[in-house]
């Protein structure tokens, strides 16, 4: 696998400065009782809305991985989050994790597949961390996981249950099947239990099916039966989880994940070759369709069936994951044209998206790249961002980022 040549010392340097930057902006995220406030502009905690456990897992995750990375001042911060999880956020009469919590200290309703795979990331990256209690979290989480969310029949995880576990949503969702293989294979890579890098490989298995038969435009939304909905949220185009039409930043999301997985896994070595060639078709097809195809650089947020933009706004997350999949190829083929587009992203995200003044980056630009918020008002989420920063020079790229950093 090739190494860093495509990271220049300049570039190097950036990574490094706007790894620490993301950090320090993200510091005040913890409330009093350890879930994660929602963050302005310039990371001032809005606290009249609500604490939710994505974020919160998220920023546990996120400052584990600083804290094993030798960044000062992160393992107070990561223990907060974990904190939080463990207390606040946790459902102590009906088992599993709230969606958050509001402002006025009641719980938010449901629980969401995609909340609880991220408890697990975090709880994965805590293990690896050697935090106390890290292993008690994922052990629940996984348990939890295991019971309402995975289905073993199908290959896939649910979505959506009510607070008490007691009513499914008859929606089914590629998006938190998507989180779901990134939680399980860090939970394979730190346990050592091989039966979650399976099940990762059984949610992919679907989702190269989907490729083929959509001509690597991933459908988002399903039925019960896992029956593509290609008109679900029509009305509501820009919805932030669950968007009308075909989302590129996800597909390129999945590209990266597939060849983790495909690299991985001990039987999927052997097909190595086709996971490399659908990544690179999905990665390239996204890329075709969703940038500088407006008149402006940047990343389309959606498209329809017909290749066109729907939403032509630009969110930070889709730039990040473009440049940890851009570099990933980029080490496993040493086609140029994916150090070029690294090296594309990378000047976008210094010149544009990057918020040089307050910190962190601008998480929603318009198709004009001006600042906008509909969607994504403030900056909350580290998530996204600064594992970009660090993903082109992991050692081992197809490890997830906790077990890489060990």
């Amino acid at each position: 696998m090739k190494q860093y040549e495509y990271v220049t010392q300049e570039n190097r340097e950036l990574l490094k400065e706007q790894s620490k930057s993301l950090l320090t902006f993200g510091r005040r995220f913890p409330s009093p009782g350890g879930s994660a406030y929602y963050l302005g502009e310039d990371g001032t905690p809005i606290i009249t809305k609500p604490r939710e456990t994505w974020i919160t897992a998220r920023m546990a995750h996120v400052y584990c991985l600083g804290e094993m990375l030798g960044f000062e001042k992160n393992a107070e911060i990561a223990d907060a989050a974990l904190r939080g999880l463990c207390g606040e956020l946790r459902d102590q009469e009906n088992g599993g994790f709230f969606a958050g919590i509001q402002a006025d200290g009641k719980a938010l309703p449901d629980k969401q597949c995609y909340a609880h795979a991220f408890v697990i990331l975090a709880a994965s990256s805590a293990l690896a961390a050697g935090k106390a209690g890290a292993g008690d979290l994922l052990e629940e989480a996984l348990k939890v996981f295991d019971r309402y969310f995975w289905n073993e029949e199908e290959g896939l995880a649910s979505d959506l249950w009510d607070t008490s576990f007691t009513e499914l949503s008859d929606y089914r969702g590629l998006n938190a099947n998507m989180h779901t293989v990134e939680a399980f294979l860090a939970a394979s890579d730190v346990t050592g239990d091989e039966r979650y890098r399976k099940r990762a490989g059984r949610i992919i298995s679907h989702v190269m099916e989907w490729m083929d038969r959509y001509d690597y435009m991933l459908p988002e939304h399903f039925s019960r039966e896992w029956k593509p909905l290609p008109e679900y949220n029509k009305e509501r185009p820009d919805d932030p989880f669950k968007p009308y039409g075909t989302t590129p930043g996800h597909a390129i999301e999945w590209a990266r994940l597939i060849l983790q997985w495909a690299l991985t896994d001990k039987e999927a070595v052997d097909q190595y070759d086709t996971y490399l060639q659908a990544a690179g078709k999905l990665y390239n097809q996204a890329k075709n369709n969703a940038w500088d195809v407006d008149g402006a650089p940047g990343f389309c947020y959606t498209l329809g069936w017909d290749k066109k933009p729907v939403i032509h706004d630009r969110m930070h997350w889709v730039l990040a994951e473009a440049i940890n999949t851009a570099s990933f190829l980029y080490r496993l083929t040493d086609e140029p044209e994916y150090a070029q587009d690294y090296r594309t992203y990378m000047m976008y995200l210094d010149h544009t998206v990057i918020d040089h003044q307050h910190g962190s980056w601008y998480h929603q630009l318009d198709r004009n790249n001006e600042v906008i918020g509909t969607v994504w008002p403030g900056k909350p989420d580290l998530y996204h961002a600064f594992q970009a920063m660090i993903y082109p020079y992991q050692q081992h790229p197809q490890k997830s980022f906790a077990a890489s950093i060990v």
